[in-house]
């Protein structure tokens, strides 16, 4: 059984890394302010800042950037700086032994959902889906909710608007999930875990319509869908009305099943932190989403 990652105090080294698209040491500094603020201090990768087109330099030294940051005692945390492109280039590459022998926290979403997803499936290690540190500014508390959760034993209680809930019930499994897109590319991969008894989180941004619908047909076609026990519909930020989404990926799930729309989470404003690999039950009912502890209390 893999250990659980350490919960975070007061003093722990933060590691940040960008496993994806470049970032500049502008972008980033707000962040990396609010960090060391509540108390962390932060290693910076040392291929943070490389850029070579739309990927943050080659893709040796980020894979590098990453396994350093898991082979560093001192480090308590792993952050990506952001997404955009290049995680599933990493995949067959990574030190998934060297993960699960030193597990510890690791945080990001978008197309860090390939390597959040790779990383669970390979090594059984809980990881977050959560805010990482590109564009913070009006998003500062989805940070600071963050550190909080995982400064704790990560279990935590989340209400949800009744107005909101598209099928009723109530349902236990592992979350699991997150960008659509990613989540699409990795079918047929030996990357992507099984969704079966799952509660399945799915979110994305800039999709139109047709796209949403094609990828989530795939999602049903290849039986990625079956025994799922639950469905959270976050975030589809400029990817059209949002009843027409939430109705294009409800209808390809098991109706007795609880579907809620509107999680704040993915691509907004507001990015609520989800731990994946985690047991968790949403109900629909009780208009509560609760989330196991996953996170070692003794550091």
């Amino acid at each position: 059984m893999t250990p659980a990652p350490k919960c975070l105090k007061q003093g722990d080294l933060i590691g940040i890394i960008a496993p994806a698209s470049p970032v500049t040491a502008e972008e980033i500094k707000p962040a990396i302010d609010i960090i060391k603020q509540l108390g962390f201090s932060v290693l910076e990768g040392e291929h943070l800042y490389d850029a070579q087109g739309y990927l943050a330099g080659r893709d040796e030294d980020r894979l590098n950037d990453l396994h350093k940051m898991f082979r560093n005692n001192d480090v308590k945390a792993v952050l990506c700086a952001r997404g955009g492109y290049g995680t599933p280039r990493l995949l067959d590459k990574v030190d998934y032994d060297l993960i699960k022998g030193n597990p510890k926290l690791f945080i990001g979403y978008s197309d860090v959902t390939a390597l959040l997803l790779a990383v669970f499936h390979k090594t059984g290690m809980a990881v977050c889906h959560g805010p990482m540190l590109r564009n913070i500014e009006g998003r500062e508390d989805n940070l600071n909710n963050l550190l909080k959760i995982l400064s704790s034993g990560g279990e935590f209680n989340l209400g949800l608007e009744a107005d909101n809930v598209i099928n009723r019930g109530t349902a236990r499994g592992r979350l699991l999930g997150g960008n659509l897109s990613l989540i699409s590319a990795l079918l047929g991969t030996s990357y992507i875990p099984s969704f079966k008894g799952s509660i399945l989180f799915l979110e994305d941004r800039g999709e139109a319509l047709y796209r949403i619908d094609r990828m989530v047909t795939q999602l049903k076609l290849t039986g990625t869908l079956d025994g799922i026990k639950g469905l959270i519909i976050g975030e589809f930020l400029n990817c059209g009305d949002i009843d027409e989404i939430n109705g294009i990926i409800s209808e390809s799930f098991n109706q007795d099943c609880p579907v809620y729309a509107g999680f704040p989470a993915g691509h907004g404003k507001e990015n609520q932190p989800l731990p994946f690999g985690v047991e968790a039950e949403l109900d629909t009912e009780s208009l509560i989403l609760h989330v196991d502890p996953f996170i070692e209390l003794s550091n």
